[in-house]
């Protein structure tokens, strides 16, 4: 049973391989393969397979174990599986001859017999003989495996027959194969299977293995198997073959040609070598092993196959090659970066063409080796090549290694070098030179693409030389300069016009018309326009610069570091602590001078004589004076030394003051050259501060040889000069002296040194001597625009450089003292040094006793600011005007400095204000004595204008007073009193338009509640900290007597004092018969919150009226009482144009008004603004406009306080402007003349009605035709479709949808998003309905014709009229059916989206009625200042509402719907009159609201003209 269960073995067959053997004579210098074939069958892998089987033996390793004396190996077993899948074990046994190495002979065996029989023997045995490896094994059989043939005697089954086929070694093919033959004879006794197997046929003769296959076919069932032992090519399939014939159960042998089996062979090779050079690709690291590698590796599938195919050897070999081209590699891009990174090196060393472009490589290498910069960018290396170092790995040391150098490529880099330098001069000279073309093109402007100026350059030499690139990189650059400069060139005409910026309330903003005036007035210019194609920059530039105007700080200006605030702080934080330190060492221990050291300066000796006549008068160099003696120190110096300077100040030698002795115009002039040279340096070196404290006075010698007439001459030139210097002048005395000087002149002089000297010792004294250091005389304001081309050093100059110059309190960064002698007292100046921008706070909120304006005469921005701060600032306060340039001689030689010099000048003439001018090449105009007229002058009227500051003060604090507004004694009218000046007696301005907005004066109640500013206007006063508003002053301003707190402006214009004498000078010229009080109105009808004047002419009235002009409230009984067009006089029955006021009155002065009012020139420059803003009506019918204004006015919107006119398209003044009497004659007299002219001639017809552009920016949409914006297949404007389907889609219930406003901005906003995208979805935007609505009915505003056209309006009125209604909606259907197409479609489309609307009326509370008031005048367009339209608006509007009602009717065919209010349908009554009334209520945009004009206007109420 047991042996019935075990598994059969599988059937075991021993081969023998037989073939060509013995000694070398036999058999050649090698085997005929037997060895390598067993060793390949039995041991495939490639480690295991050995090319070299000796037979050639010593007697020891025959007589091993292995051979065991044998002359056949055992070679081991092999289990094979067949294709049927049995296994069979083959044992393998080479027949073969061993030579003794000794005899070399065969060795002598057990067998004696003859190779040829010993090889065919059936059965062999051998006692413990080990199976055969290689040859190394004999002698060494326990270092391989040992395997011991089977015991007993091993039968052979099968013979396998190995031929050699390759050329051989010194052997016969014909002689083996005759061995063969009679070996294959021997083996066939044994009837045992032969294959013969033909060995080396990788290097085979093909007649060779012909003559054998040939020996095969003659012999029976020969089969012959083509191997290859060294490619393993049907080694397996020979021994296979064998065994299907020994057994013979299995199939016929399959024999596979050489070829097609090596072909297989060697594609397997391939596959297994290919998957292993990828995975040694994997290996990045040039660094490593082939022993760590095969570690990692040993267990993969591809690796194991190509060892087993290749061997470890190849494998080994394929890694070094992958290493050592991983290196190369590693070199190769190194290399590269060396060489890419040669350029840079040589830019960096050899960056001059004339340097090298005649040098070879070599010496050129030699010219970067001296260079400093060398070892920055090359290394040298110890050891060469640089590759074969380990500088290789080096990868963070991007030095170029110098050996490197010595190859072409390095040479063939610096060739190129020297080209690309010769190439790149002659590009850059190239690019240059087109540069030089672009700029004399002149029609390019900033913005303009580069595609729109190529074709004028296309023929130019320089365009044709550089790159596409190079062309547009220049042309870049330049637009950037241009822009660049167009942008400055605009901040600089902004700067210009500053007239029109400040002008404003700067707590506002700037309303829609006040931008529409400032783009009217700047369009004019052509730096304006240059920015055409740059228009949202532009307009970014303008709202910035307005943004700057209302919110000025040093940090936001825009003239950045250059502020003059800024570089006001540093050098006075610079100059005063250096000025003061200086003072103190130098007069430290001046408190009781009993030395006196004294600098004598002189001309031709008069220096020596002086000091010799000191010396006379003293005794021992001791001088008596004034009860004391002082010791005298005494040094002459000739004026004409060359040391004077050296001379001056020694360590030794510190002088106390200076002697200036002149006998001369000569020696006068001299010494005050040498006194001007001694400043000048003092100026420019800091530390020689003290010389320009130095007290210096003038002394006349003399005349002793006779009287000179040139003594009155000489006596006031040194007068001038020693008030300039502001130092004492020693005249000679009256009477006759034999000497030059005389003791009185010394004494003189002596003493106004020691006054000097402790004069500055007062000065730096700790505790003050003459006052508090915080108290001042007076506070000057010196302003100075940013930018201007000047030093803040040069200006300051005047101050910094005087020895009464000292700092101001602690936090006034900007401010100085100045201790000057004014009159007959000695005064502190503070002077605070600000921007204009700065000055603006200052000027409006601060007590300023004088103005010192500094402009540039190289600037006409300079003077334009100056014009604009001068124009508001109070005229009552002194105003010093200073112009800078460089020198007197750019007067003569500069036309544009002489006009701004000229125009600086005649505006102080007009004004009555100081001028004077700085040089910054004269030393001589810097000395503070240029402002001693100034400063006289400002103390002169410092107690004027400290009284109209308090009085403004006193204002402010009283709550009621009876004084404010005194009555007439009579009872009647006011009190009008202006007391008699120069001033007075210039003509009063023109009168200016008043508004129904404007509040002439305030209650009594109210009055306590305002205040007026240096500008004579009232403001409100709130309870707002002292210091609330510090920030926006940058805390600049000196401390005032009394701080009045900036609060924000209220919306309502006040009127100009000035103006006030205009209207009071109007009432007195046209005398009445003083009417009686009127009764006032019962208190109930009396609003109490709004103190408005109101004109009366503003209520419609006939002509029956009274001619009352304003009602102003009681300031005691809180009743109107009515100001009439009469005389009214005064408690002494004196007649007096002007309301009286308490302050002005009890001081005797006149109410403050501004300079602007004084000068034409100032003036005229607003003027001039009005003019072009308002160019569609002449100055005459602008003032007949303006003063013809009545209350239908539009007011202007509460988020645009400006007090700019909202129809500026309309005409009217908005300033009062300065003219003479006659100018004011002239008008009176075209005024009459129009006025009879209407009479005598027929009313012209109107013209078009022209609205004006409410956009301020440039669009190609908006404002264009109807029939531009529409296309046959999208008949309605896509701009249009959005708005309405936004509003269908999101708001159609919203509550007063188109009666409500939307937001201005937002409304502006989508029509500019529009303009850039038309593509643009409104959902995105985030707007809200009501703007959309607002932006779609300013796109039909802004039309150029409306929708509705003019030529149908009167058909449209005539066909209202009709009464019956069916016919009337007829007739209204067939007028329709004339619009134009493209108006019919967009009409169609608009009324329609209108009825659904008023479809919606429940929710939003829209109807047909309310939706025709809101939509007919921008559909219409109506002229409003047709008297005749007023009368036909209702009917219009009428007109509207019927379409939008019967909108299916009009236009889809629909039935005649019922009106829900049929009396809208009704015909208006054609009464003019009455159709002024439904008017009020009509919610129109701002530039079409109407005016209510009546039917009978009141000719001149205010008797003016």
């Amino acid at each position: 049973m047991m042996a019935k269960n075990k598994e059969p073995r599988p059937p075991s067959y021993a081969v023998s391989v037989v073939g060509l053997s013995g000694t070398e004579k036999d058999k050649g210098n090698c085997g005929v393969g037997k060895s390598c074939l067993c060793n390949r069958f039995v041991r495939s892998k490639a480690d295991e397979y050995y090319l070299e089987h000796t037979s050639v033996l010593s007697t020891i390793d025959f007589g091993g174990r292995v051979v065991n004396n044998d002359h056949f190996l055992y070679w081991g077993d092999v289990t094979q599986s067949g294709e049927d899948g049995i296994e069979c074990r083959i044992h393998v046994i080479e027949q073969t001859e061993f030579i003794d190495d000794q005899t070399f002979l065969p060795h002598r065996s057990t067998n004696l017999q003859p190779y040829i029989k010993r090889a065919a023997a059936s059965k062999l045995q051998s006692a413990e003989k080990l199976m055969y490896i290689c040859t190394d094994q004999l002698g060494l059989e326990q270092d391989f495996e040992q395997k011991q043939m089977p015991e007993g005697k091993l039968s052979i089954d099968g013979f396998l027959l190995c031929i050699d086929v390759s050329q051989g070694c010194n052997r016969k093919f014909d002689d083996q194969l005759k061995f063969v033959n009679n070996l294959y004879i021997q083996l066939s006794k044994s009837k045992k299977p032969i294959i013969i197997a033909a060995t080396k046929c990788d290097e085979c003769v093909d007649h060779y293995l012909r003559e054998v296959q040939a020996f095969a076919s003659n012999k029976k069932n020969l089969v012959v198997v083509e191997t290859s032992a060294r490619f393993n090519v049907n080694v397996e399939t020979c021994f296979t073959a064998l065994v299907q014939m020994m057994d013979k159960t299995r199939g016929k042998p399959k024999i596979i040609p050489y070829l097609d089996a090596y072909k297989t062979q060697r594609q397997l090779v391939f596959t297994a070598t290919d998957k292993f050079e990828k995975l040694v690709q994997t290996v990045r690291d040039y660094h490593a092993t082939w022993k760590t590698v095969s570690n990692k590796l040993k267990n993969h599938p591809d690796y194991e196959e190509y060892i087993n195919l290749e061997g470890t050897k190849k494998a080994k070999n394929t890694f070094s090659k992958h290493i050592e081209q991983l290196k190369q590699e590693h070199i190769r891009k190194r290399k590269e970066e060396y060489i890419n990174a040669l350029p840079r090196a040589l830019n960096t060393l050899l960056s001059n063409l004339d340097e090298i472009e005649r040098l070879s490589w070599p010496e050129a290498l030699k010219v970067m080796e001296k260079r400093p910069d060398f070892q920055s960018c090359f290394v040298v290396l110890e050891k060469t090549p640089w590759d074969e170092t380990d500088h290789i790995d080096k990868v963070n040391d991007r030095r170029i290694p110098f050996d490197l150098l010595t190859t072409p490529e390095a040479e063939k880099v610096y060739k190129n070098h020297v080209q690309h330098l010769i190439s790149e001069k002659r590009r850059v000279e190239m690019k240059e030179k087109f540069k030089k073309t672009l700029e004399k093109i002149q029609f390019i402007s900033p913005g303009q693409p580069w595609e729109e100026v190529i074709c004028f350059v296309v023929e130019d030499e320089a365009f044709k030389y550089i790159t596409d690139a190079d062309s547009k990189e220049v042309y870049g650059r330049h637009q950037r300069e241009i822009v660049e400069k167009a942008k400055e060139e605009f901040q600089e005409m902004l700067f210009e016009h500053s007239e029109l910026f400040y002008d404003l309330d700067l707590n506002a903003t700037p309303s829609s018309d006040k931008m529409s005036e400032i783009h009217a007035v700047l369009s004019e210019e052509p730096r304006y326009k240059a920015l055409q194609k740059l228009a949202p920059d532009r307009e970014s530039l303008l709202l910035k610069h307005i943004g700057f105007v209302y919110h000025p700080t040093k940090e936001t200006c825009l003239s950045g570091q250059n502020c003059t605030d800024l570089k006001v702080e540093q050098l006075l934080a610079n100059s005063l602590v250096q000025l003061d330190h200086g003072r103190s060492n130098l007069y430290h221990d001046s408190a009781n001078i009993d030395k006196v050291n004294l600098f004598i300066l002189g001309k031709d000796g008069l220096a020596q004589e002086l000091a010799n006549e000191i010396r006379t008068q003293s005794t021992d160099d001791e001088y008596a004076l004034d009860g004391k003696i002082y010791e005298l120190d005494l040094r002459p110096v000739d004026a004409k030394s060359p040391y004077l300077l050296t001379q001056l100040w020694t360590s030794a030698f510190k002088p106390h003051g200076c002697f200036c002795v002149f006998n001369s115009i000569e020696s006068l002039n001299f010494i005050g050259e040498c006194i001007a040279k001694i400043r000048a340096e003092a100026s420019q070196i800091r530390r020689d501060k003290y010389m320009a404290n130095l007290p210096f006075t003038l002394i006349l010698a003399n005349q002793r040889d006779s009287v000179s007439k040139n003594l009155p001459i000489l006596r006031h030139q040194g007068q001038q000069l020693a008030n300039k210097l502001q130092c004492p002048f020693v005249d000679v005395p009256a009477g006759t002296y034999p000497r030059k000087f005389n003791e009185a002149q010394i004494k003189q002089a002596l003493r106004g040194v020691l006054e000097a000297v402790k004069h500055n010792f007062d000065v730096v004294s700790p505790v003050p001597t003459i006052k508090d250091l915080s108290e001042a005389d007076l506070r000057i304001v010196m302003c100075a625009m940013c930018g201007d081309p000047f030093s803040v050093d040069l200006i300051l100059s005047p101050f910094l450089d005087s020895h009464s110059c000292s700092a101001a309190q602690a936090g006034q960064n900007n401010s100085l003292m100045l201790d000057k002698i004014i009159g007959e007292k000695r005064r502190r100046i503070q002077i605070t040094i600000l921007s204009y921008h700065s000055s603006i706070g200052v000027r409006k909120d601060e007590l300023v006793h004088g103005y010192i304006l500094v402009y540039s005469a190289k600037r006409k921005a300079s003077m334009g600011m100056l014009r604009a701060f001068l124009s508001e600032v109070q005229d009552t306060i002194p105003v010093q005007l200073v112009a800078v340039t460089d020198s007197q001689a750019d007067f003569f030689e500069n036309e544009a400095i002489k006009e701004l010099m000229t125009e600086g000048e005649h505006i102080a003439t007009e004004i009555t204000a100081k001028f004077t001018a700085l040089y910054s090449l004269s030393q001589y105009h810097r000395q503070t004595e240029v402002f001693t007229l100034f400063f006289s002058d400002v103390l002169e009227k410092k107690n004027m204008i400290e009284s109209s500051y308090m009085s403004d003060s006193t204002r402010e604090t009283t709550h009621t007073s009876e004084d404010v507004f005194p009555r007439s004694p009579r009872g009647s009218s006011l009190d009008y009193n202006y007391p008699d000046s120069e001033d007075d007696a210039e003509g009063p301005p023109p009168y200016s338009p008043i508004g129904d907005d404007v509040r002439l004066l305030p209650a009594p109640s109210d009055r306590s509640k305002y205040r007026l500013d240096l500008e004579g206007n009232e403001y409100p006063v709130h309870s707002t900290p002292l210091n609330c508003h510090d920030h926006e002053r940058n805390h600049k301003v000196p401390p005032p007597i009394k701080p009045k707190p900036l609060v924000p402006r209220t919306n309502v214009k006040k009127l100009d004092p000035n103006l006030l004498k205009t209207i009071e000078a109007g009432i007195g010229k046209n005398p009445r018969k003083q009417p009686s009080r009127v009764p006032a109105a019962p208190p109930e009808d009396i609003d109490q919150s709004d103190n408005y004047a109101e004109p009366i002419d503003t209520i419609f009235k006939h002509k029956g009226f009274a001619d009352d002009i304003y009602a102003v409230p009681d300031d005691t009984q809180n009743r109107i009482i009515k100001v009439r067009n009469s005389i009214v006089i005064n408690t002494q029955g004196e007649e007096e144009n002007g309301f009286s006021d308490r302050i002005s009155k009890s001081h005797g002065e006149r109410r403050p008004s501004k300079y602007k009012y004084k000068s034409k020139t100032l003036f005229s420059k607003a003027k001039s603004y009005y003019r072009r803003t308002h160019s569609d009506a002449s100055d005459d019918e602008a003032f007949t406009t303006s003063k013809t204004k009545r209350k239908g006015r539009h007011r202007g919107s509460e988020e645009d306080p400006l007090l700019s006119p909202v129809e500026t398209w309309k005409g009217g003044i908005d300033n009062p402007a300065i003219t003479s009497d006659q100018e004011l004659d002239e008008k009176k007299m075209k005024k009459k003349t129009h006025k009879v002219k209407e009479d005598k001639k027929p009313k012209k017809k109107t013209k078009t009605f022209n609205p004006p552009i409410r956009r301020n920016w440039e669009s190609n949409y908006f404002g264009m035709p109807l029939q531009d914006l529409v296309t046959p297949e999208k008949p309605i404007p896509l701009f249009v479709e959005k708005c309405v389907q936004f509003i269908e889609d999101t708001g159609l219930c919203t509550e007063g949808l188109y009666r409500v406003s939307g937001n201005k901005t937002d409304q502006d906003n989508i029509q500019k998003q529009f303009d850039q995208d038309h593509n643009i979805s409104l959902e995105s935007m985030g707007v809200t309905v009501n703007a959309v609505a607002g932006a779609l009915k300013a796109f039909f505003a802004d039309l150029p014709d409306p929708l509705i056209p003019y030529s149908l309006h009167q058909e449209l009125l005539e066909t209202s009229k009709i009464i019956d209604k069916t016919e009337r909606l007829h007739e209204l259907k067939e007028i329709v059916k004339k619009f134009h197409p493209v108006n019919y479609d967009v009409f169609k489309y608009v009324i329609t989206h209108l009825n659904r609307v008023s479809q919606q009326y429940k929710t939003n509370f829209m109807t047909a009625d309310n939706l025709s008031i809101c939509f007919w005048p921008t559909l219409m367009r109506p002229d409003f200042e047709n008297r005749e339209f007023l009368s036909t608006t209702k009917i219009h509007q009428s007109v509207i509402e019927t379409f939008i009602q019967q909108c299916p009717f009009f236009f889809y065919n629909g039935e005649i719907v019922e009106a829900p209010n049929p009396v809208a349908c009704q015909p208006p009554p054609s009464n003019a009159v009455q159709m002024v009334e439904p008017m009020v209520p009509l919610q129109l945009p701002p530039p079409l609201q109407p005016q209510l004009i009546q039917s009978q206007l009141p000719a001149d109420p205010l008797g003016i003209i």
